[in-house]
C-alpha cells in the first residue's frame, strides 16, 4: 500500500546509517548501585479526547494519467491519509491525498467503518481538499474542529494529529514552530506556510496541527533530507480556500507577477540614485507583457499599501514576524490593483499596479484531469501541459540536444489565445506505414502540410480539411526527420492500428465534433 500520495515529500522508505567506529571500551570507576527513577511517558494534551471525535483516516484508490499512453489511465494505487471535520458537514484534507481519486472511503477515529466520499472541491496549488459523505449522521457524533483566529508565534508548541506510517491507530506529535513564510507552494501558487519541529512522516497529511485546542494549521508536506522539519498550511490559507468553495470558483488569489532583486549591492543603489533613506525591493522584470504596466525595469518598490519594504524585499507584519512584501497583494488587492509606492530617478511617486488571479501560460496544468490526445495512423498527439515536465525528466539528454521547445518554452506565456505546444509520441505504432521513420521521443509538432499548427483541436480540424494526397508532418525540435503519409493510408489504418493495441477510442470527446465536421476548431487566433 502506498502511504498517502508522493507529494508528500517525507520519507517513504527508511535506512539505517552505517554503525561509525568505537573507541576501545573504557571501564570507569565502580559506583554504588541506585536504581535510575522510572521514566514517566508524557501525558496526552487534556484536548486530544475531544479532538479525536473530529478526525479521520482516509481511504483512496486513484489511477494517475499515463502521460506517455495518453489514452489510458495508471494501475489503481492504494493510499491513506488524514482528515479532520469543519463546519458545514464536511470534511477537510490535503489534494494530493485524494488526487486523481476513482474512490475515497473516510473511517471515524476508533472505528473499522469505512464511510464512502466525494470530493467536492480541491485545489492543487494550495494542496487542499474538501469532502462530503454519502450519509450525514456521522456528523451528529463528530463535531467540527473550531478554528484559530490567529497566527501562532514562532516558539509556540502545537501538536500534530494523524495517522502515518507504522500502525493503525491515531498519533499523535509534539513540536515548536520553527517559522512562517510567505512562499511558494508549487504551481505558482503562493501562500502562507508554518514550519515545524513534530514528527510528520506519510499519512500525517491532511490532519491538524492543533494549540489550545484549535486548529492552527493541515499538515501537506516534509522533507525527507532534514530531520523534523514538516510543513503547515495555516487557518488564513484555509479560510481563503473555503471561501472559494463557497463561491464555487477556482481558488486562485491575486499574485504580483514581476521578477526583483534585493537592493542591497552599494553600485546598484548608486546608479539607481538611491539615498541611504531608501529602501525597498528592485523590479527587474514584469511578466504581465502589458504595454501599460506601470511599473519600469529598475524601479524601487518602497511601500506596499502603507507596509515598508526592507532592501530584501520584506514587511513587519506583527512583532518579531517579517513576510515578502508580496503577502499583502491579495489583502490589499482592489478592483485588480494594489497600490505601492516607488522610488524612480530621484523621485518618489505613488502609483497603483495591476495584479492577477492567474496568467496564460503556455503549459497548464492537468487539474487533477486526464490528458486529451489524438491518435491517427502510427502516431498519437497530446497537449503538453505541465504534468509533462515531470516525464521529460527522464529524457532531458534527448530534449536538450534538439532544441526542444518543451524546455525552450516550458515558462512562456501564451503567443495567441488557445495556443498549446502539441507533442507528438512517445513512440510510434508499430504498422508498415513507418518503415524507415523515426521520430524520436516526444517531439514537439511544428506544422501539417506547412500550416503552423495552433493547438491539438486545430491539428484535428487540419487533418480533416485536407485534401492533399499527402500529410506531411514537420517538427519544431532539431534533427527530428519529418514524416510523410499518404492520407487515405494513413485514416484507414487508424482503426486497425486502434484494435491492434487495444484502444477503445480514437481522441479524446471533446475533439469527436470537430472530426465529425459538426463543428471548427476553437480559440484559433
Amino acid at each position: 500500500m502506498r502511504i498517502t500520495a508522493a507529494a508528500f515529500l517525507a520519507v517513504s522508505v527508511f535506512s539505517l546509517p552505517a554503525f561509525a567506529q568505537m573507541e576501545p571500551e573504557v571501564v570507569p570507576p565502580a559506583q554504588p548501585a541506585v536504581s535510575p527513577p522510572p521514566t514517566i511517558p508524557e501525558p496526552l494534551p487534556p484536548e486530544t479526547p475531544r479532538i479525536r471525535q473530529s478526525l479521520v483516516k482516509i481511504f483512496t484508490t486513484s489511477r494517475e494519467p499515463d502521460l506517455a499512453r495518453p489514452w489510458t489511465k495508471q494501475p489503481p494505487e492504494e493510499s491513506t491519509g488524514s482528515g479532520l471535520v469543519i463546519d458545514g458537514n464536511r470534511i477537510l484534507t490535503n489534494h494530493h491525498v485524494i488526487a486523481y481519486a476513482s474512490q475515497v472511503f473516510v473511517q471515524p477515529d476508533g472505528s473499522s467503518d469505512r464511510l464512502v466520499a466525494k470530493v467536492v472541491q480541491s485545489s492543487e496549488g494550495i494542496d487542499l481538499a474538501v469532502l462530503e459523505l454519502s450519509s450525514e449522521e456521522f456528523f451528529e457524533t463528530h463535531p467540527p474542529l473550531p478554528f484559530s483566529d490567529e497566527l501562532p508565534q514562532v516558539g509556540a508548541s502545537v501538536t500534530a494529529y494523524g495517522y502515518p506510517l507504522g500502525g493503525d491507530a491515531l498519533s499523535v506529535t509534539k513540536g515548536v514552530v520553527s517559522r512562517i513564510e510567505y512562499t511558494t507552494y508549487g504551481r505558482a501558487t503562493r501562500g502562507l506556510r508554518i514550519q515545524v519541529d513534530a514528527a510528520l512522516n506519510p499519512g500525517n497529511s491532511g490532519g491538524p496541527a492543533v494549540m489550545d485546542g484549535k486548529l492552527v494549521g493541515v499538515v501537506f508536506s516534509g522533507i525527507n533530507t532534514a530531520q523534523n522539519i514538516g510543513y503547515l498550511i495555516p487557518v488564513e490559507e484555509v479560510r481563503a480556500f473555503l471561501a472559494s468553495v463557497e463561491a464555487g470558483t477556482p481558488h486562485k488569489r491575486p499574485q504580483f507577477y514581476g521578477q526583483t532583486q534585493t537592493l542591497e549591492n552599494d553600485a546598484l543603489r548608486a546608479k539607481l540614485k538611491a539615498p541611504r533613506s531608501v529602501t525597498g525591493i528592485v523590479l527587474t522584470k514584469e511578466e504581465l507583457d502589458d504595454p501599460d504596466f506601470p511599473l519600469k525595469p529598475f524601479d524601487i518598490i518602497a511601500k506596499i499599501g502603507e507596509f515598508n519594504i526592507d532592501n530584501g524585499g520584506m514587511i513587519e507584519v506583527a512583532n518579531n514576524l517579517r513576510l515578502a512584501f508580496d503577502y499583502q497583494v491579495p489583502r490589499l488587492a482592489k478592483d485588480g490593483k494594489v497600490p505601492m509606492t516607488i522610488f524612480r530617478d530621484g523621485e518618489e511617486m505613488r502609483i497603483d499596479v495591476p495584479v492577477k488571479r492567474d496568467l496564460d501560460r503556455l503549459l497548464k496544468d492537468l487539474d487533477n484531469g486526464y490528458p486529451e490526445y489524438f491518435i491517427v495512423g502510427p502516431m498519437t498527439f497530446t497537449p503538453v501541459y505541465l504534468d509533462h515536465l515531470m516525464v521529460f525528466r527522464q529524457n532531458l539528454p534527448f530534449l536538450m540536444a534538439r532544441s526542444s521547445p518543451i524546455l525552450t518554452r516550458a515558462s512562456d506565456l501564451s503567443k495567441s489565445k488557445g495556443e498549446e505546444l502539441v507533442v507528438g509520441p512517445a513512440r510510434l505504432f508499430p504498422h508498415p506505414l513507418v518503415k524507415g521513420y523515426d521520430a524520436g521521443i516526444f517531439p514537439v509538432l511544428e506544422s501539417v502540410n506547412g500550416t503552423e499548427i495552433k493547438n491539438l483541436a486545430h491539428l484535428v480540424q487540419v487533418i480533416r480539411d485536407s485534401k492533399d494526397e499527402f500529410l506531411t508532418f514537420t517538427w519544431a525540435d532539431d534533427g527530428v526527420e519529418s514524416l510523410v503519409f499518404r492520407r487515405e493510408e494513413m485514416i484507414k489504418a487508424t482503426e486497425e492500428i486502434l484494435d491492434d493495441n487495444g484502444i477503445r477510442y480514437q481522441m479524446s470527446d471533446r475533439l469527436k465534433p470537430i472530426w465529425d465536421g459538426k463543428e471548427d476548431a476553437p480559440d484559433v487566433e
